[in-house]
């Protein structure tokens, strides 16, 4: 009896096994085809709550993922690790809009971590830590890096990223403020359109407006150019552009007061509505090219 006992509980356990592992599977089936069906004919762009700086995650329906900033410090890599499936370790276009550590440092870390197939990056002179361990990493791995001028375009299936500035090659150039040189670049997605900044001053919202027409520059999503300081988002630019919603990526409690009730109060006035990482975490629109919805 005891050994009949003994018999039947091995068995039992190894039942138990085969199920769980049959279970497994399963799971892996679903998420496979869950994120399969979530990309079909949908863009998503993700703008990541990473405290004080910027990273954006966008996904193509063509399966291809487009990173914009690093942020800060490694917290992009859990962020990121959330938003892709977990068999996907590709990134298809790494952004770095300009060479300040809150954008480039994750950056850092997203190089270890996952395939990169290309980078678009300015490639200036600077001597940061984050931004020298950047470039040799680049290096290193043997990635393609390209330098962005404006008429750049990336073509994703039916996604377009175009670069709107700078307007010449800044390799090896030196600037007192980094910021006029963030890269500005536009996504389409058939009718729909997402102005990505960086911290894109004053100064060079002011070339963009004497460059394009508005038509070229109207959006339906703004990414506020230097989490909302003072020194972007002038009133003409902001009416150029004319989206039907902001984003401000911002760190909660952060020491440079951004973004200032001057930039707050110039949205509201054009009747811009206003969505904030420090307030409502990560913000995740997606775009089936008709129209653009805030999950």
């Amino acid at each position: 009896m005891v050994s009949a006992a003994i018999s039947m509980n091995v068995k039992y356990k190894k039942l138990l096994i085969v199920i769980g592992g049959l279970l497994v599977v399963c799971f892996i089936l679903v998420s496979v085809v869950w994120w399969q069906l979530r990309s079909d004919d949908i863009v998503t762009v993700t703008y990541l709550d990473i405290g004080q700086g910027d990273s954006i995650l966008i996904q193509t329906p063509s399966d291809n993922t487009i990173l914009i900033d690093g942020g800060p410090d490694s917290s992009v890599l859990s962020k990121i690790g959330r938003q892709l499936p977990f068999y996907d370790q590709t990134i298809d276009l790494i952004v770095l809009t300009h060479a300040h550590s809150d954008h480039v440092a994750g950056l850092v870390d997203v190089l270890k971590r996952y395939e990169v197939r290309s980078v678009l990056f300015s490639n200036v002179k600077h001597s940061s830590p984050d931004y020298l361990e950047w470039k040799t990493l680049l290096s290193g791995q043997g990635i393609q890096s390209l330098y962005p001028i404006a008429g750049q375009v990336f073509q994703f299936g039916e996604v377009r990223l175009e670069v709107l500035y700078p307007f010449e090659d800044l390799s090896g150039e030196s600037y007192k403020d980094l910021n006029e040189t963030s890269v500005v670049a536009r996504l389409e997605y058939q009718d729909t359109s997402f102005l990505l900044t960086g911290d894109a001053t004053v100064e060079v919202e002011e070339q963009l407006l004497q460059v394009y027409h508005s038509a070229s520059l109207e959006s339906d999503v703004l990414k506020v150019g230097h989490h909302g300081s003072k020194y972007s988002s002038s009133l003409e630019f902001l009416r150029a552009v004319s989206p039907e919603i902001a984003v401000i990526q911002v760190g909660e409690g952060n020491s440079f007061d951004h973004p200032r009730r001057l930039i707050l109060q110039r949205l509201k006035g054009l009747g811009i509505p206003v969505l904030r990482n420090d307030i409502d975490g990560d913000i995740e629109m997606q775009s089936d090219g008709s129209k653009v919805l805030v999950e």
